[in-house]
């Protein structure tokens, strides 16, 4: 049962149930605009910290003994660029139901899994370590399928807007095993 409702900064109205129940955020429309700006661009910054570790990607791929199922390079970016936009809109989708307050470990979970994305990047195309890079994608792995789990509890459609990004990862981590076997000089 609904007991009442007030505004605080910026229009958001909170609502609350009873004295011991959590508060669920409903923001404003502005602020609805805003949080989905954020959470893109906090997408689009751990892909830009993985672009500038991979700026001389290509080449670097290009020379690497590659198995017959691997992609082209030219295929990485546009993949890459539709799946940030599907990881954004999921953390706004769960922000928006749920607020910081309502989602705190899922969306806690979402930024680490981000924070995770951008390392792979540096520690295989900068730093050429292979291994490292393959346990790390595994890493990232299990934080996606944590992330995925997690927003499941709280915004089913944001958790299957994940789901290409799992699969993609799912294929990255294959890649990164054959590249790291094939390339035992260069990626030791």
């Amino acid at each position: 049962m609904l007991y009442g409702s007030y505004e605080i900064l910026y229009g958001t109205r909170y609502y609350w149930l009873g004295p011991r129940k959590p508060y669920m955020a409903h923001p404003s429309p502005q602020r609805q605009v805003l949080g989905l700006v954020g959470w893109l661009a906090a997408s689009f910054v751990a892909g830009g910290i993985g672009a500038i570790a991979s700026a001389s990607a290509g080449a670097f791929y290009a020379q690497l003994s590659r198995p017959s199922w691997a992609p082209p390079s030219w295929l990485f970016g546009p993949v890459w660029s539709v799946l940030y936009v599907l990881i954004g809109v999921a953390a706004w989708l769960v922000w928006r139901k749920h607020g910081f307050r309502g989602a705190p470990a899922a969306l806690k979970l979402f930024g680490i899994q981000l924070l995770a994305n951008a390392l792979w990047t540096w520690l295989f195309f900068v730093w050429h370590l292979g291994a490292i890079s393959l346990a790390e994608i595994v890493v990232l792995w299990l934080l996606i399928v944590s992330t995925i789990v997690a927003f499941w509890r709280l915004h089913r459609a944001a958790a299957v807007m994940l789901v290409p990004y799992l699969i993609w990862v799912s294929f990255a981590s294959a890649l990164t095993f054959s590249l790291w076997r094939l390339n035992p000089a260069v990626l030791g």
